[in-house]
Formats: structure tokens, sequence, C-alpha cells
């Protein structure tokens, strides 16, 4: 069975995620399962670039296709915002009540015809041999004047869906995988999925291993591994430029294996 792993550490997306793919004759690991992984900078303008650069640093770090998503609300009287700042709106470590907070004071005084708003959803499934396909979903509704409901996360409460009369936390797990803007990019997905995972070449590394132990699993990689080796006896790893050596020598690597000369 081919596997896949959830480019992110939200238990709720995971969640979700799982229970989507559930029909699927995939295995989907979450992010927890692997050690290694770098910190991951989401410093992208769209959301697009976002899912991207999650999916494509955990697809290299882990040796599997990684799906990874970024999604968050755009309210039309506040310009779009919190657009792709939606997780960190009240701040850098803000939990999901103070970014709730924080946007309906900034609601506050606009009526109800002006409170429209839709959650954007966009999909990365990105390979370990550097491929990607993407989808992109939205579910529309409107900021409500106070929270309601606990089944859902992030800005769930305060979603109001007016032909459910009801907010996006008042209904049921699987009435609101049937509609959502994380189902309906994930359906995106899931169309394409197959052929996608059909011609993967995987790197055969294992969990719960040794970030230094990965690399070294894959022929093209220990060549990269061996030259930073040597270049950081050298005496010259300044400002991290091990690092930056040790991705600029995989990917030139990679590039010759591809054409068959390595």
């Amino acid at each position: 069975m081919k596997k896949i792993v959830i480019a992110t550490s939200n238990k709720g997306k995971i969640s979700e995620i799982q229970s989507l793919l559930s029909d699927m004759s995939v295995e989907v690991l979450p992010l927890l399962d692997f050690t290694g992984i770098p910190e991951i900078r989401e410093d992208g303008l769209t959301f697009f670039e976002n899912a991207f650069i999650k999916a494509r640093i955990v697809a290299r770090h882990t040796g599997l296709p990684a799906l990874a998503d970024d999604s968050g609300i755009e309210v039309d009287a506040l310009g779009g915002a919190p657009g792709v700042r939606s997780a960190r709106y009240a701040g850098k470590d803000a939990k999901d009540i103070d970014n709730i907070n924080k946007l309906l004071v900034e609601m506050k005084d606009i009526p109800k015809e002006r409170r429209a708003a839709r959650f954007r959803c966009v999909m990365v499934l990105h390979s370990p041999d550097e491929r990607w396909i993407s989808a992109e979903g939205a579910c529309f509704g409107e900021i409500s004047f106070e929270p309601k409901g606990e089944k859902g996360f992030g800005y769930d409460p305060v979603f109001f869906l007016p032909d459910r009369n009801k907010t996006m936390a008042e209904i049921e797990k699987e009435e609101k995988n049937s509609f959502s803007h994380r189902t309906m990019a994930i359906m995106g997905i899931k169309h394409r999925i197959n052929d996608f995972l059909i011609d993967i070449k995987y790197n055969n590394i294992n969990m719960k291993t040794n970030a230094l132990e990965n690399y070294e699993k894959n022929e093209c990689l220990k060549m990269a591994v061996d030259i930073t080796r040597a270049y950081a006896q050298s005496g010259e790893n300044k400002h991290g430029q091990l690092t930056d050596v040790l991705e600029k020598t995989y990917e030139k690597l990679l590039e010759i294996k591809k054409k068959g000369k390595l």
C-alpha cells in the first residue's frame, strides 16, 4: 500500500484529512511519526506558497510523498484579512480563542449584511522526486456576532452557515466533511492521487530514525553528506554554510541522478 505523510502537527487537520482519505488505498501517516523534520517557516504570501513550502520540505526529509495544506478565513469587510495570517492573527503563539476574540473586536461595528466571509484551502501533494500537484477549495458563510458550538477548531465557532442556520462548530464532523473548504481541496487531489503515486520513487526512509541516518540510506544523499562532512572538518562552517552546501549538493546530485549519469 502506498504511503503519504500529512505535513502538519495540527490534530484537527490530521483527523479531517485522514477521514477524507479513508476510502483510498493509501496509508496516511501523521507528521509526528517522523523525527528530524526541520522547523518550517510559513513565510509565503499566498496559501499556495505556504502549502508548497511545507509539502516539499516534509517530502524531502521523510522520503515519502507529503500532503500539506494552508488554509484560513477571508473576511470581505476586512479586505480579505486575516487570510494567510489566520493562525497567527492575534500573535505568533495565539490560541484559537485569541484569534476569534480579535476577529470579533475587528467586526464589532460591522452589520450583518456586511459580514460575508469564506474559508479557503489550498493543498499540495509533493513527492520526494520533485513532482507535485495542487488543488483549492472554498466554503462560504459569514462571521457571527458570538462564538457558538464546540465541535470544530480554528474559526469554526464564528463561521456561520446561513443555509444550515448553524456555525461550523455546531455541526457534526461527517456533515462538515461533505462540504468544507478542506474537503473541496482534497477532492481535487483525490481525483489524481492514484496516477500521481504510481510512479513515485520512494527513498525508503524509516520512521523514528536519526536525520543523518535518513540521508545515508539514499545513495545520492550519502555522497552529499560525505562532501559536507569534509567541508565541516575544514573549519569553514560559518553562518549555516554547511546546511546551504548540503542542500545545494543534494539538488545537484539529484539532477544528475535523474539524467541517469549517477
